[in-house]
């Protein structure tokens, strides 16, 4: 966590200053400041929150950069500074979060650091340009430009501010980190920039009545990606009550499922995986047992790591098989049909699957040396039985302070999760 502290400390220093700057200077054009101090609060009263422990609010970020670029109102120069604008949307963001705070949901620090970074980098590109005139040459497309790659360079930087706040929480790789905010503009990222850029045009030309009329096709577009939010969440829960279908069955024991899922999403992000191949991996990973139905007897407490190869090759035949019939998507069966194939021979999320289900069988009902045996057990397995850097990449997690936390009854059941004798190189964690 100390690696956030200079990024929240640059983003509190510059609102500090711009505070003390617009204090010092007045409030300048306060009707433009109005209507987008209001536009960009409404955005954040309709933020969401998503799996990745981040906020989006679209309809804010666009109107705070659109104010960061906006040159003129109906026609008419306007003498705002950056400073103001990084104070309007830094109280505007404020203002709209008064409703998520009321109601539990709190604005984290990261959201807030990223808009007062992102908006004062485009505003301080901008503004001095333009107040100095350097622009009133600037006409037609090439203004257009202009602003289309000053939005260009100000997504980049936030796509590596949001990577590296990502990382300094979760210690998760940069690099793929870092791709998958990059892949994130191509989507609404994409929308934002061009509603921006669209509005502080608009307005230069027709006036503040634009700003309703050019976020709607925003709004739109947040609402239509919300709804697909929803349906990949029901999907996602239809899959994890699937998977429940052994442990109701008596097959599994309670919650494996969900432990090895969530352990092995948390090896796969370290091992550099992103976006749809982390779908397919937890998926995988809650229907790995799901072949254990088919089954006359079923498997001692679910156990079959240790059982024969042949055996457990056809346990995860019938899983894929069963997967297959359920219309998921036709990566995950393979993951699940190739679990107990030779190492060598498997994709990365089989392998990272194998890893996980083994070490959390061996720990299942261990002492507190439990997790630590288990690790030596994987690294001693015979060649070719668990992939030696999946092995390693599972140390690395379990070893993380905050890292990986599993969720559900286990958590309350004492059980360890991590790790390791401060004797023989590891960290404990109860």
């Amino acid at each position: 966590m100390n690696a956030l502290r200079p990024i929240h400390g640059a983003a509190a220093l510059t609102a500090a200053c711009c505070l003390a700057a617009t204090l010092w200077t007045g409030l300048a054009d306060r009707g433009v400041a109005l209507a987008f101090g209001v536009l960009i609060a409404v955005g954040e009263l309709t933020r969401w929150s998503d799996a990745r422990i981040r906020q989006a609010a679209p309809l804010a970020t666009a109107g705070s950069l659109s104010y960061a670029l906006l040159g003129a109102d109906a026609g008419q120069p306007t003498t705002h500074r950056a400073a103001q604008v990084v104070t309007v949307a830094l109280a505007a963001a404020l203002l709209g979060a008064v409703p998520h705070i009321w109601s539990g949901r709190t604005l984290t620090l990261d959201h807030l650091a990223r808009r007062v970074l992102t908006v004062g980098f485009a505003a301080v590109c901008f503004q001095p340009l333009y107040n100095e005139g350097l622009l009133a040459s600037w006409i037609g497309p090439a203004y257009a430009l202009l602003l289309i790659a000053l939005l260009g360079l100000t997504s980049l930087c936030d796509a590596v501010l949001a990577a590296a706040l990502a990382h300094a929480r979760t210690r998760w790789p940069f690099g793929p980190l870092l791709r998958e905010e990059l892949r994130g503009l191509l989507g609404i990222g994409s929308a934002v920039c061009a509603t921006g850029a669209v509005m502080a045009l608009a307005v230069a030309v027709a006036g503040l009545w634009a700003l309703p009329v050019f976020c709607l096709p925003l709004l739109l577009t947040q609402l239509s990606v919300r709804r697909y939010a929803a349906v990949r969440a029901t999907y996602r829960q239809t899959i994890a009550s699937l998977a429940r279908a052994t442990e109701i069955a008596g097959y599994t024991p309670a919650g494996h499922a969900r432990r090895v899922a969530a352990l092995s999403l948390a090896v796969g992000r370290d091992l550099g995986l992103t976006g749809d191949e982390l779908t397919v991996l937890e998926y995988a990973a809650l229907m790995h047992d799901i072949g254990q139905l088919s089954l006359v007897d079923p498997v001692p407490a679910g156990a079959t790591a240790d059982l024969p190869a042949a055996q457990q090759r056809r346990i995860a035949l019938l899983g894929g098989a069963v997967v297959r019939q359920t219309g998921v998507d036709a990566a995950v069966a393979v993951v699940v049909e190739r679990q107990a194939d030779p190492c060598p021979e498997q994709p990365v999320a089989a392998r990272i699957v194998r890893a996980v289900n083994a070490y959390e069988e061996k720990t299942r009902d261990a002492g507190p040396e439990g997790p630590l045996w288990a690790l030596e057990e994987l690294r001693l397995a015979a060649a070719g039985d668990y992939a030696p850097e999946v092995v390693e990449s599972l140390a690395r997690v379990l070893a993380q302070p905050s890292g990986w936390r599993e969720t559900g009854p286990a958590q309350a059941d004492g059980r360890r999760t991590a790790l390791s004798d401060p004797a023989r190189g590891w960290v404990t964690h109860g």
